[in-house]
């Protein structure tokens, strides 16, 4: 199987081990396009990333809950109608954070 695994660059070291597992321990082909082409303009990376979900069978999501580059992915794998397999999602989000400190603010 084809694999694509997007989501934060912040988790670089989480979705090389995902990959790794993938491909060794089921043989499937792995690609991570957030990790595979930096390069260019935002256009030519976001244009890369459509053309690897659109390669692969099944988009594997490992993010950090405020990514929007991993946003705009989501929104592709949705439109091409692509298996979404969340791996991981950290709990922690933006918008906690604006709660938590707006509740810490007004205590002052």
């Amino acid at each position: 199987m084809r694999i694509a695994i997007i989501g934060s660059t912040a988790y670089e070291e989480r979705m090389k081990g995902h990959k790794f597992h993938l491909e060794y321990d089921y043989g499937h082909e792995v690609k991570i396009p957030a990790l595979d082409h930096m390069e260019g303009t935002e256009l030519d990376i976001i244009t890369y990333n459509r053309e690897m979900i659109e390669w692969a069978d099944e988009i594997h999501m490992i993010w950090d809950g405020r990514s929007i580059g991993t946003v705009f992915d989501l929104g592709m794998v949705f439109a091409l109608r692509k298996k979404l397999v969340v791996v991981y999602i950290n709990p922690k989000k933006f918008l906690n954070f604006v709660e938590q400190y707006g509740e810490w603010y007004g205590r002052r």
